[in-house]
């Protein structure tokens, strides 16, 4: 089955590189599309009488006419019984904010022309998803809805991938000469109610809820997109084609809620929300010790009954439970994932981290998955999970000498301080309470155990090689499921066009600002890109904007910033500011010229892995010289290595990347930092800038008398 799949996927992508995919619009145009032969989704739907349910569904918003051209679709089918249940659960809904939903009866006739519409776009997806991607921990499809829908393989009795804990595959990876079909035993359920609303319906999580809504933080999450309809006039990219290129016009707003159901709570001694506050108290009440950003503001923490006081230890316990990101499971890191056909960024035992900032101000908390990329093994994940001299190394090319790659007793020299805090997953064992809830405005994730800021996070967690990738640090991209998208799902938001790039609007980001309207802003879907992540923020055009970077335990850090030489990258000058104020920024070195190959002797890199030492003379000198070489957990293109077959090796050759480093200096956690580029050839317009990641280094780490910095 699995070869059939991958040949006839084959067959699919190249019709659908033929037609045009008219996949987002309800009633698209007779004439862009084609009749393709054979079964198509549409006549697979209409053949089978327990499906004629879904296919008046489809009929009555003419989707159906989508599934009759070429193109590529996962087309989850509803049983005629699933949707009779769901029809009648829309009727009889006691909570509905208009009666009955808006239907004018129980019976298909009652639904509305809304209600059809967001039905049928939730269950197609763009591509082709079959059940050997989705089984296992899971995966995330972004539904036509603009909705991801999360899939699992292990909740069914009898091992079938079921959707949203609710609606199992009966029927798998029927194919189909435009992707592929699954029949349902469920509608795939979706919550329309905003995350606290949400969170309110599962009684697991009651006290922290309570606390939620007496701090009033609760308040600050009813936002779901940015009063804004976005334009954007030119689209166009700079490849052969000139290609349109994909333009959100709206932006989402979302979050994600960690928290502590009640029986984490109790085994914690916590029975009640006064319980909860004395912990807080406890916890939070010396915060100034290690929350920097007190002292630096004149805050003092409050231990009194004030809770909507944003320093107090109720307060300051719930907000950094809060991101500003709305994440499922699997999208809190960039996992190994069947979703990409790359495993880049996963050579050599690299395992996937990010940084997120949290609802307690300037403060940063880590996900990190030990499991790295044992494809096989279900991921794990931890929150502020400390291990000691993490990013250095004791052995050239390795993380430590004595690795032996577990993931709960550390080795060699990083010793195991403290585990973090496990994220509970829907495929952990014995699991009693639920978690990766979807709502409306973002995700709530259930914890394994208590999450607090305490002096162990920035004094331990945080005192390593800090690496921000931007598109986890700007988070429009995660909050409208752009970061972790592929090709052929943005193809699919583009009408059948380009899917290797999305166009922004220069005002779309929040922490992005432009000072000259002649700015292009663009972004690389994931794709085997030498690129932190496999993705990168980029733009062209006579380019001058500055980006707001995450905030910073208070320091002496070496500050570095990725960048890839290429024949057409730009020359731009760095600058840094403590405000998006050009008044403030500081100009950082001489400027780069991207266009310098990456062995010319103003640079000096080298194939480290052909020198006796590997490499640590030639390192040297570059660092002399203000570079450093890019990371080893990087798997290159086979051509890259002159025909080897081992291709999990950085090479310094075509497509290799570096990281240009600037001087140390200190930083305060309670400063903001704006990274300004600007370009300095202004009669070339179509020169390059990207942005992938930036690194902060705390002084003693970079200066470590024993251990070097490790390669990844």
């Amino acid at each position: 089955m699995e070869k059939s799949i991958v040949g006839r996927i084959g067959l699919i992508g190249l019709i659908g590189l033929m037609g045009l995919l008219g996949s987002c619009n309800p009633e698209p145009d007779e004439s862009d599309l084609f009749t393709a032969t054979g079964e198509t989704a549409c006549d697979f739907i209409k053949r089978k009488a327990e499906l004629s349910s879904f296919d008046y569904i489809l009929s009555r918003v003419r989707l159906d006419r989508n599934l009759s051209s070429y193109g590529e679709y996962t087309c989850f089918a509803p049983t005629n019984e699933a949707i009779a249940i769901y029809l009648d659960s829309l009727w009889n809904d006691p909570e509905a904010p208009v009666a009955h939903n808006s239907m004018t009866e129980n019976s298909l006739q009652g639904l509305t022309d809304s209600l059809c519409n967001d039905i049928a776009k939730y269950h197609l997806a763009s591509g082709v998803h079959n059940t050997i991607e989705m089984g296992g921990s899971g995966s995330t499809v972004n539904t036509m809805l603009g909705r991801p829908v999360q899939t699992e393989g292990t909740s069914d009795s009898i091992g079938r991938v079921t959707l949203e804990k609710a609606a199992v595959i009966i029927e798998a990876d029927s194919l189909v000469t435009n992707g592929i079909v699954h029949v349902l035993n469920r509608v795939i359920p979706r919550s329309t109610r905003l995350i606290v609303d949400e969170m309110e319906r599962h009684q697991d999580y009651s006290i922290f809820v309570e606390a939620l809504k007496m701090t009033g933080l609760a308040d600050s999450l009813t936002k779901a997109k940015k009063n804004v309809t976005y334009t954007i006039s030119d689209i166009k990219d700079v490849d052969a084609n000139k290609s349109d290129l994909y333009h959100p016009e709206e932006c989402k707003v979302m979050y994600t809620i960690f928290a502590e159901p009640n029986e984490v709570l109790e085994k914690n001694g916590i029975n009640s929300i006064n319980d909860l506050i004395a912990y807080a108290n406890n916890v939070y009440g010396n915060a100034a010790e290690w929350y920097d950003y007190l002292n630096e503001t004149g805050n003092t923490v409050s231990t009194g009954n004030d809770y909507t006081n944003r320093f107090n230890a109720l307060n300051m316990f719930v907000a950094y439970h809060i991101l500003y990101a709305g994440m499922p499971q699997n999208e809190l890191v960039y996992e190994y994932n069947s979703r990409w056909s790359t495993t880049w960024n996963y050579t050599n035992g690299c395992q996937p981290f990010d940084y997120y900032e949290t609802m307690l101000p300037c403060t940063l908390m880590k996900i990190w998955d030990v499991t790295g990329n044992r494809s096989n093994s279900s991921h794990q994940l931890y929150i502020n999970r400390y291990r000691t001299l993490n990013t250095l190394t004791d052995e050239l090319g390795t993380e430590t000498a004595a690795n032996t790659g577990a993931l709960v007793n550390e080795y060699g020299i990083h010793e195991l301080v403290s585990p973090g805090v496990r994220i509970a997953r829907t495929t952990d064992s014995g699991l009693s309470f639920e978690t990766n809830i979807q709502t409306y405005n973002g995700y709530i994730h259930g914890l394994r155990g208590m999450l607090v800021y305490d002096r162990q996070v920035p004094k331990g967690v945080l005192h390593e090689r800090l690496r921000f990738d931007s598109t986890t640090f700007l988070v429009e991209f995660i909050n409208n499921g752009i970061r972790m998208s592929n090709n052929s799902e943005m193809q699919a938001l583009n009408g059948g066009g380009s899917g290797n790039r999305v166009a922004f609007p220069l005002n779309y980001f929040d922490n992005v600002v432009s000072y000259t309207p002649e700015n292009r802003f663009r972004y690389n879907i994931k794709g085997a890109y030498n690129a932190w992540q496999s993705d990168t923020f980029q733009g062209w055009g006579n380019y001058d904007l500055a980006i707001k970077l995450p905030p910073l335990p208070t320091g002496r850090y070496e500050f570095r910033v990725f960048y890839t030489p290429m024949s057409h990258g730009g020359m731009m000058q760095f600058y840094l500011g403590t405000s998006r104020s050009l008044s403030s920024m500081e100009a950082l070195d001489i400027p780069l010229d991207v266009r310098i190959p990456i062995d010319d002797p103003r640079i000096g890199s080298t194939t480290f892995f052909e020198e006796d030492d590997m490499g640590i003379a030639t390192d040297a000198a570059l660092r002399n010289r203000g570079y450093m070489r890019g990371l080893f957990s990087y798997q290159d293109h086979p051509e890259n290595l002159d025909g080897s077959t081992t291709i999990n090796q950085r090479s310094d050759k075509r497509n290799a990347s570096l990281r240009k480093v600037f001087n140390v200096r200190e930083f305060k956690q309670s400063d903001e930092h704006w990274f300004r580029i600007k370009n300095v050839i202004q009669d070339e317009t179509d020169l390059k800038w990207q942005f992938d990641y930036v690194e902060f280094v705390p002084y003693d780490v970079v200066n470590n008398d024993t251990y070097s910095e490790d390669w990844y």
